[in-house]
């Protein structure tokens, strides 16, 4: 369902962008998706996050990056709903995975924390408060799918089985090879692939993000024209429909999807 009030522990629910130039970020992703954004700000009149919005819903979120971060390109960063975030990450340790960032409460919107699995790719952790996540999915500008891609497909499965209750299903994508489905009370919440032989070595082991779109190939032209690049396709999965990879203009990657009609 589109419009969201809240999601079942173990079901990605949020996603946002750690980048070193918000104001730029911001251009760039509100040109293409066509998002509001409110800013927000501390006591002291600091910027400390933009929320991004469609319809006055929010779908996604910006902040700046750490000191000593400023030149590594911007990355969007998945968050799994949790019932107690404390209790997420002594699950994620027993499962063989690592604590990046311990538990933290983000004022009255949430607590996360951040983890690794035991291949590396970063994956957060979200304890709803006022902050449900996105309220908006699967329409345009919006969170379509959250993928991850990997060197060590079956070596990280039994991490998201215990940590977050997933049950893993493998389908034959013909020449695309074996996809992984993750599915939680019978609905699909993300996906486990393998990282193609062609990505570079410096590619960590990561999650991807997905954004529904309503016309791939005019997306794809509006994302040049806005100074991003076509990182591979537009291609199509059977059943699901055309997708592509894209790099921000800071080099930030994300992807997306035009679903298959019908």
């Amino acid at each position: 369902m589109p419009v969201r009030e809240s999601y079942a522990p173990g079901t990605p629910s949020w996603i946002d962008l750690m980048s070193p130039d918000v104001d730029a970020s911001a251009a760039f992703y509100t040109a293409l998706f066509g998002w509001e954004t409110d800013d927000q700000f501390d006591d002291e009149g600091n910027r400390i996050y933009t929320m991004f919005r469609v319809d006055g819903r929010d779908v996604a979120g910006a902040g700046g990056q750490p000191p000593g971060m400023e030149d590594m390109p911007p990355v969007w960063s998945s968050y799994v709903a949790v019932e107690d975030v404390d209790a997420a990450v002594a699950r994620v340790e027993a499962a063989g995975g690592k604590v990046m960032m311990g538990s933290m409460d983000v004022m009255d919107a949430g607590r996360m924390a951040v983890v690794a699995d035991p291949a590396g790719a970063a994956i957060s952790l979200w304890q709803a408060n006022q902050h449900i996540g996105a309220q908006l999915i699967h329409e345009p500008g919006a969170l379509s799918w959250n993928e991850l891609i990997t060197r060590d497909p079956n070596g990280v499965r039994d991490f998201y089985s215990q940590a977050f209750g997933w049950e893993l299903t493998d389908q034959d994508m013909g020449p695309m090879g074996t996809y992984t489905v993750a599915t939680l009370d019978g609905e699909q919440v993300a996906g486990i692939m393998q990282m193609p032989a062609e990505f570079p070595d410096r590619v960590p082991n990561h999650w991807m993000v997905y954004f529904h779109v309503a016309d791939i190939d005019a997306t794809l032209a509006k994302a040049k024209e806005l100074g991003g690049s076509v990182v591979s396709g537009p291609m199509a999965a059977p059943g699901v429909g055309r997708f592509a990879a894209i790099h921000d203009p800071h080099n930030g990657t994300f992807s997306v999807l035009q679903p298959e009609e019908g």
